[in-house]
């Protein structure tokens, strides 16, 4: 599933901002308000008690909203279904996938009237791992990149020999096998055809070898508490790298070993990044879309596409963007089930 909008991302938190923050510096004062209570035309006492208590009563009404929302947040069946980019040789990076990452093909379809195919590729069934979606619009062969995606992270058993396949291939390694920076763990990067970074990362056999998806932001604190909140994702680890400037948190919805999670990273001192037009995004299963786009609307979150059925496939949907302007589907999951079907 693939959306052109483009949307700016929606503001931090709105206290921060002035034009809410000042209003407060206008309130009348005390000495005014007492004056206007003692004229003749003031508010009749058991009014004025009335529209206290009835504000004290939708502020607490607003507030139960609110934790009902973030309890079926929680309690909601989620699951990280796939992500979404952009290729300009679909044949060539499905050839790249399958040989080199091991991946397999999972499903493929054509949408001329759209001008678009797409094609799904991951290390199991659609309906319980985590797949690529990549996407190819009909005569666009380049993508910019950007510099806000990080890399998507794939699990094997063996770094050096991954890379040595990837080099036998023809592949691109930006970083050669060896130890994590500051610690033990075995990793190397290598790049796709399209330059889509992939970071290996040596791992006892696992479930779900698709296993992150890096995006860089520009409040990590921000981010957290958002995707805590709005999306239902725990906080596996954090961990900050003062001597490199980076601090990583890892977010999502089961244990790193049998899940994938998204990485958030900040770069000390960066709060903007260019998203390029390759990414897209990363969907999501739901129970319920119109609850999922209310809760992220009660945490702050900008809808940009209002829950609802696609037209043709009838899949129930509804897409937001983060603090950061990252883009993320919800997608029922029964329609999803059917669409594998």
């Amino acid at each position: 599933m693939v959306f052109s909008m483009k949307t700016p991302p929606f503001p931090s938190n709105p206290l921060k901002h002035p034009y809410i923050r000042n209003s407060y510096n206008h309130l009348p004062s005390r000495r005014l308000a007492l004056f206007q209570l003692g004229s003749v035309s003031a508010i009749p006492q058991s009014e004025f008690l009335g529209s206290i208590v009835s504000g004290k009563s939708e502020n607490t009404a607003t507030a139960i909203k609110e934790q009902d929302a973030l309890n079926w947040v929680k309690n909601d069946s989620r699951r990280m279904l796939h992500v979404v980019y952009r290729v300009g040789d679909l044949e060539k990076t499905i050839k790249f996938y399958t040989e080199c990452l091991g991946m397999k093909l999972s499903r493929k379809r054509d949408i001329p009237e759209e001008q678009y195919s797409n094609a799904f590729l991951g290390y199991g069934p659609e309906d319980s791992h985590f797949a690529v979606e990549l996407t190819y619009n009909y005569g666009v062969d380049k993508y910019n990149i950007g510099n806000g995606f990080g890399h998507f992270g794939v699990a094997v058993n063996d770094v050096s020999k991954t890379v040595d396949l990837v080099k036998a291939k023809g592949g691109k390694v930006t970083r050669d096998p060896g130890p994590v920076k500051g610690g033990t763990r075995i990793i190397a990067f290598i790049e796709d055809p399209d330059g889509y970074t992939f970071e290996l990362l040596e791992r006892k056999p696992t479930p779900e070898p698709l296993c992150q998806v890096m995006l860089r932001v520009g409040d990590l604190d921000r981010s957290i508490n958002f995707y805590k909140k709005a999306f239902g994702m725990e906080l596996l680890r954090a961990k900050d790298n003062p001597e490199y400037k980076y601090t990583t948190a890892m977010m999502g919805y089961g244990p790193e070993d049998k899940n994938a999670v998204l990485e958030l990273t900040y770069n000390y001192g960066v709060t903007e990044y260019d998203k390029g037009n390759g990414y897209a995004q990363i969907a999501i299963g739901t129970d319920d879309v119109y609850k999922t786009a209310e809760a992220i609307k009660l945490c702050g979150g900008t809808i940009i596409l209002e829950p609802g059925p696609l037209p043709g496939i009838n899949t129930k949907i509804t897409a937001c963007l983060d603090p950061d302007g990252w883009k993320s589907v919800f997608v029922d999951n029964i329609d999803f089930l059917k669409e594998l079907e």
